[in-house]
């Protein structure tokens, strides 16, 4: 599998940030009260995430390690009110109904995480790759929580009716303990196929995070992170 590839799959599946990683856990849980929701809000985030990293990635070598983290903030700040003036003046109905979460992506752990991990140690096209992989996975993950809330909470989904007029939707899937059951029960169930493909000998668990080790079961103290620290301490020096 080419880079590109693998990147895609990586966010896809191996790594999908919110039924792997279990990352963006606020919006997951938040906005996921119909499917449009979900895949508006995930597809707003994947268009955030590629773009930032994107530019991340071609400013790597000019962003100083120490202002690293100010400097990806103002970045995807800049691409989410971008974004987010798009969705106004074309999507004010979505707008509206994502309301401040859509601000708020500029703190989403998935995406400062990604910017840390990945696109400002990588060449561009993996890193706009692995923006677009975790962005589908998010998106995904989120359609199908909000598709599930929506079909048993409502009786819809993309409000279109699905069930007879006689059934009687179970209201608790349209408020906040649903998003759990929901998240629970599609976490249960990747996790079952992955001990399922692991029980058929093929290598599932390593989570690499973009550095193409184990770091789940990392034991190495100079790892990822003592990169950033030594190259600091040679500039303060």
């Amino acid at each position: 599998m080419n880079k590109a590839g693998e990147r895609l799959y990586n966010g896809l599946v191996k790594e999908n940030p919110t039924l792997v990683l279990m990352l963006g856990m606020c919006p997951t849980l938040a906005v996921t009260t119909s499917a449009m929701n979900g895949l508006g809000m995930g597809l707003t985030t994947m268009v955030v995430l590629a773009l930032s990293n994107l530019l991340i990635s071609l400013l790597r070598n000019l962003i100083p390690n120490r202002v690293r983290i100010p400097a990806f903030i103002v970045i995807i700040a800049s691409f989410v009110t971008a974004v987010q003036l798009l969705l106004e003046a074309y999507l004010p109905s979505l707008n509206k109904s994502l309301g401040v979460y859509i601000p708020l992506i500029v703190v989403n752990c998935i995406i400062l995480g990604r910017a840390e991990s990945y696109a400002y140690s990588n060449p561009v096209i993996p890193s706009l790759f692995d923006g677009i992989g975790m962005g589908l996975g998010f998106s995904i993950a989120l359609t199908c929580i909000g598709a599930v809330r929506e079909l048993l909470g409502a009786g819809e989904i993309f409000g279109c009716g699905i069930f007879p007029e006689s059934f009687q939707p179970i209201r608790i899937f349209g408020q906040a303990p649903g998003a759990f059951f929901v998240l629970a029960a599609l976490t249960a169930l990747q996790n079952y196929v992955k001990n399922r493909r692991k029980s058929a000998g093929k290598a599932y668990e390593k989570i690499g995070s973009g550095c193409s080790e184990d770091c789940m079961n990392c034991r190495d103290s100079k790892g990822c992170t003592k990169k950033f620290y030594d190259e600091a301490g040679k500039e303060d020096r």
